[in-house]
């Protein structure tokens, strides 16, 4: 019995590991300069592989358990995993309420730095790249994707931005394809906006799909209590998990990498 009960811990704790810490150059691309040194979280499936691989770009909170949450996710589909820490080899540890402190346009630099990571690595198939961000991290999506900065070329075959920041402006020249969620109720990164983008016109709009979820705020895939919260700007912005929104965003993620990274 004692051995049993040993045996189902060891396999319970093998499951759930750390992750492993990892560096690489932040690279310069487009008009987003080289930054420091990053560190990342490492996520690795069982097995020699080689897999496909992800990049997993935090929110404004930088690296938290939301992070690990969705890198052991993610992995448990079969990818490798690399989030990237923005925040800490600059100096930061939030940007929230002060998202231009470490911008989405400096965070591509990283991007490219860990897509370059990944190619490099035996049990990774070079070329087969996804990247996802929440947030602060899907706005460093949306940028990354921009055809200016020629992670298509590096191996990034397909993005995935949850609640992002969408702009007119800078975000119509997509050049893989990406899935955007986000929540109609949501307070910090609004709708609209991304409305306003499609009404705008993708250069490419058969690369894009997004998908509006009525009752959703921001967070809506956080399983975590309802709360209000006030950032350093004194804004204030509801998060609230979606019982429905949650699970319809994760398959609709899970399918979509699928489909691209198989």
């Amino acid at each position: 019995m004692i051995r049993a009960i040993a045996i189902a811990l060891a396999l319970l704790f093998a499951g759930s590991a750390s992750a492993q810490i990892v560096r690489f150059p932040s690279v310069a691309v487009g008009s987003s300069p080289a930054g420091p040194e990053i560190s990342a979280q490492l996520y690795k499936p069982a097995g020699a592989g080689p897999f496909a691989a992800i990049v997993l770009a935090h929110g404004c909170a930088g690296v938290r358990p939301h992070t690990d949450i969705w890198g052991k996710l993610l992995a448990s589909w079969g990818y490798v995993v690399v989030a990237p820490d923005s925040f800490g080899p600059r100096g930061e540890t939030s940007a929230c309420g002060r998202g231009n402190v470490v911008n989405g346009n400096m965070r591509v630099a990283d991007v490219a730095g860990a897509i370059d990571f990944l190619n490099a690595q035996p049990f990774v198939r070079k070329g087969e790249i996804g990247l996802i961000g929440h947030s602060h991290g899907g706005w460093t999506t949306m940028r990354a994707i921009q055809k200016s900065y020629g992670l298509a070329a590096r191996g990034l075959k397909a993005a995935v931005a949850y609640y992002p920041s969408c702009q007119q402006r800078f975000d119509r020249d997509v050049a893989v394809p990406l899935l955007i969620l986000i929540g109609d109720q949501d307070d910090w990164t609004r709708a609209d906006d991304c409305r306003k983008l499609q009404a705008a016109g993708f250069t490419q709009p058969g690369l894009v799909d997004v998908v509006y979820y009525p009752n959703a705020h921001h967070g809506f895939d956080i399983k975590a209590a309802d709360r209000t919260i006030t950032v350093a700007d004194g804004k204030q912005h509801r998060l609230a998990h979606d019982p429905v929104a949650g699970p319809d965003a994760e398959a609709r993620t899970k399918a979509f990498f699928g489909k691209y990274l198989r």
